[in-house]
């Protein structure tokens, strides 16, 4: 279960005056899923254009100089608001804060949007691989509200690895709200698919990730052949661990990782908040 959240003490005690070069916006909402985990909103800077995928630097105007943090933008680039999607983390720098805020308080973003985890940085395929772990499925949450990304890829398979059941929960709400978004709702039903597992908690699916790439389960149960870099695009977002693994397997497959000025089969995201 989630709960709407305005947490008993502020964020923002004191704020500082806001430095030069960034964004300084307001939370819209606050939900915290778990003790680990909680999604915000802030208002959208009317200047900011991004591409679905892309990250951002956010802070809090708490110091002098203020902590900052990439956050993948877990809202599509059309959105009117920005969605993040964080972890919580007790003497993090800026988390043990940023989970502190409640709608009203200011964030702090700096200007440029940038990333891989962008369509523009793959060349189209029939079936799109996005592989996540943890707070990694936020640049997904982007992607699969995007019109563009069901235009290029024939499927689209979401995954989602955690630790725990509940952990899985912001997955499963991104995808009913793309499944039900009036835009892209008819494309989204047809042609995305989600795979949601954990690794610690007892659950319908269990197993890492990568262990689902390696011994073919995970193409079992959507009923698709392996890996194939005729046909097969990947993205990958999530632990350290699990971006090396997945690239080896990507690459073993015969995939080649692409970027921005080179698009290729697959795309690896490395910016992490603390």
């Amino acid at each position: 279960m989630t709960e709407t959240s305005a947490v008993s003490d502020s964020a923002q005690e004191t704020e500082f005056p806001i430095p030069s070069g960034v964004y300084a916006e307001k939370v819209v909402s606050v939900e915290h899923y778990t003790d680990r985990l909680f999604k915000f909103r802030i208002t959208r800077p009317a200047a900011l254009r991004f591409r679905s995928g892309e990250f951002v630097m956010i802070g809090l105007p708490n110091a002098e100089k203020p902590v900052f943090r990439a956050y993948s933008v877990a809202s599509p680039s059309w959105d009117e608001e920005l969605e993040f999607y964080s972890i919580k983390v007790e003497d993090g720098p800026l988390t043990q804060h940023l989970q502190k805020i409640k709608p009203g308080d200011t964030v702090l973003m700096r200007k440029k949007p940038v990333g891989t985890l962008v369509n523009d940085a793959l060349i189209s395929g029939k079936t799109l691989y996005m592989i996540s772990t943890g707070t990694g499925i936020a640049p997904f949450a982007s992607l699969i509200r995007e019109p563009e990304t069901y235009e290029k890829f024939d499927k689209v398979v979401l995954t989602h690895t955690c630790r725990d059941v509940g952990e899985l929960t912001y997955g499963h709400d991104i995808v009913a709200a793309a499944k039900a978004d009036p835009l892209v709702g008819e494309e989204a039903t047809k042609q995305l698919v989600h795979v949601g597992s954990t690794t610690r908690e007892t659950s319908d699916r269990m197993g890492r990730i990568t262990k689902q790439i390696e011994d073919g389960s995970l193409f079992e149960h959507l009923g698709l052949p392996p890996l194939n870099p005729e046909t097969d695009r990947g993205m990958i977002c999530g632990s350290m661990e699990m971006l090396k693994d997945v690239k080896a397997l990507f690459e073993k497959a015969g995939m080649t990782e692409g970027a921005n000025n080179r698009p290729a089969e697959f795309v690896v995201e490395r910016a992490f908040v603390d």
